[in-house]
């Protein structure tokens, strides 16, 4: 059995539905063990609701060592399921090949340093982009620049807003999500 932690910010849709996929057997022979927000936030209570560990690390300059104090040995991917805090270069190096992070966008487009949320839906509606979708990568000490995983495009319509880019977004991440933790936890190459 794989043991996956995730990390949380929001309302933990994304966790709900890598929770969903384990049961269903997506992910197959995983758990999640423990659940870490940075915030207090809906995504602790669907991990309770779950009977699942959480714990909530407020936020500044020693999350990333108080992160390192409460993950298990044991951990075999760090997942991060709309999680916003920036991770210190050191933990993302000790963690190397086991923490994966979902984006919604097409890396390498719109990416980095503020590029989250309805941030970067603005930005391609701005930018009059004909695509926009999701993308699994492993999380490096670059934001967003880590390898892709896996990434699935649709097409951007003239009637598309910032709302609507965010809601096809969802479909896509919760499509893509747990084919990636997938093949990442059962080192699957296609």
């Amino acid at each position: 059995m794989k043991n996956i932690v995730v990390l949380v910010s929001g309302s933990g849709t994304n966790l709900q539905r890598i929770i969903d996929t384990i049961d269903n057997g997506e992910i197959q022979n995983a758990k999640v063990t423990l659940v870490v927000a940075d915030r207090e936030c809906y995504g602790l209570e669907r991990a309770k609701n779950h009977h699942i560990e959480n714990i909530l690390i407020p936020r500044g300059k020693n999350f990333s060592s108080e992160l390192s104090k409460v993950i298990p040995e044991n951990t075999d991917l760090i997942v991060l399921a709309g999680f916003l805090s920036i991770l210190k270069p050191e933990f993302c190096e000790a963690w190397k090949g086991k923490i994966i992070n979902i984006h919604p966008a097409m890396l390498p487009k719109f990416g980095g340093k503020g590029m989250w949320g309805m941030n970067v839906h603005n930005a391609v509606i701005e930018a009059k982009e004909k695509e926009s979708g999701a993308t699994v990568h492993f999380v490096t000490s670059g934001i967003d620049e880590g390898e892709i995983i896996l990434q699935k495009c649709f097409e951007v319509t003239e009637n598309d807003t910032p709302e609507t880019l965010a809601q096809k977004v969802h479909q896509i991440e919760y499509e893509i999500f747990p084919k990636a933790i997938n093949k990442v936890l059962n080192n699957i190459l296609s």
